[in-house]
């Protein structure tokens, strides 16, 4: 009997999944094992397969029920999109599973917390972005050219709590200059002060190769002892399908 890809994570959780979905997907099959084990991975799959709520689910499972002090209040889950109407896609979209699970618990008599989520764009206006500041919200929907802005400004210290960054869209920024900024920017998020345990880094992208170099934007490197560059490890799940190719040649004479 094969293993459910939930089974790690909270009852309400998979009581929630199994009621409001068929089947996991191949991509959530494929993924959630190695997100479930805090690796860093890069989910390669085609639209409509899930991989959205793949990368976010075992975070909002942490959020909601894990205990927390109220001290170290701040941002926990990081989405970064290179597209701005992506993220206000996803700031809606979270609102589903959020309030499923939460009534799951509740039904159950489970302790659950209650979970907020922002958007900290261009077009955010001052007085949400002091609000956010003073009451960081524990998911944070932004772009890699706001991300750069954050960490170059007093909202940084609400960064240091980040546990996961989810970065959509990978493949789109492996070539350009906006992916080695955003690069950059990674790097910066991992070294703030006060940051405690490593980063998870999840990546989504579409099925495009070679995956490899997404992945090694995504987890970034270190220096070794000798000055050489370590890649950092990260978990491929590549959910992609090949299609199938026959070739034959005929030709019209012996």
């Amino acid at each position: 009997m094969s293993r459910h890809p939930l089974e790690t994570a909270q009852p309400p959780v998979r009581r929630w999944f199994d009621a409001a979905f068929e089947r996991p997907t191949r991509a959530q099959e494929l993924g959630w094992p190695a997100i479930a084990s805090g690796e860093s991975t890069l989910l390669l799959a085609p639209t409509g397969s899930g991989k959205t709520l793949t990368a976010f689910l075992f975070a909002l499972d942490r959020l909601l029920f894990a205990p927390r002090a109220e001290e170290s209040r701040g941002v926990r889950v990081l989405y970064v999109s290179p597209l701005k109407a992506l993220g206000a896609d996803i700031e809606r979209n979270l609102h589903a599973p959020i309030a499923g699970i939460t009534a799951e618990a509740q039904r159950g008599g489970d302790v659950v917390h209650p979970v907020t989520v922002g958007m900290r764009t261009g077009d955010t206006p001052q007085a949400e972005r002091q609000r956010m500041l003073r009451q960081p919200p524990d998911v944070l929907i932004t772009t890699p050219e706001s991300l750069y802005l954050l960490l170059t400004s007093k909202a940084r210290e609400t960064l240091a709590t980040v546990e996961t960054v989810i970065v959509d869209e990978i493949h789109s920024m492996v070539p350009t200059k906006r992916g080695a900024h955003l690069a950059l920017s990674l790097e910066r998020l991992a070294a703030l002060p006060g940051r405690s345990g490593a980063l998870q880094r999840i990546g989504l992208s579409a099925t495009q190769r070679p995956a490899e170099e997404a992945a090694r934007l995504l987890a970034g490197g270190e220096p070794g002892a000798d000055d050489s560059w370590a890649p950092r490890a990260v978990t491929i799940a590549d959910a992609g399908s090949r299609r199938a190719v026959e070739l034959s040649i005929e030709v019209p004479v012996e």
